[in-house]
């Protein structure tokens, strides 16, 4: 049962992820005049990202784990790792410049929004990959 929980995991964040884009979208979309811009778009995208961000970061752990101690395979040794790793890493980034963002201090926008536009890419991507080693 303990391995069946690591794939759930991810798709909750890959799920809160793409919540956190479709938020980030509306504020975007709000600055740049093509829709309204009300007062709770930046507290709807952080409710959503931030949780996302720590989930991903949870299952990045819990993969390698899982195929070293429940499976005694080579934790990096599928692509899915490497897919995963990558994802990671983006959603990482974004989550810095988002947190500099939130802080009021100077980081760009674009780059967060394409860093975790990427991550959740990738991050379905290896979701794909990953099909294939499943229990």
């Amino acid at each position: 049962m303990l391995a069946y929980g690591h794939p759930i995991l991810m798709v909750v964040a890959l799920g809160l992820a793409f919540a956190a884009l479709r938020a980030g979208r509306r504020i975007r979309s709000a600055r740049g005049g093509a829709a309204r811009r009300t007062p709770g778009m930046r507290a709807a995208h952080l409710r959503v990202a931030k949780p996302a961000a720590l989930l991903v970061a949870v299952g990045f752990v819990g993969g390698p784990v899982s195929m070293a101690l429940l499976r005694g395979e080579t934790p990096f040794g599928t692509i899915h790792a490497w897919l995963g790793l990558a994802s990671a890493l983006l959603f990482g980034a974004a989550s810095v410049l988002g947190r500099r963002l939130e802080k009021s201090r100077p980081a760009s926008r674009d780059a967060h929004t394409l860093l975790g536009a990427l991550g959740l890419l990738l991050g379905a991507a290896a979701a794909v990959a990953g099909f294939n080693i499943l229990p």
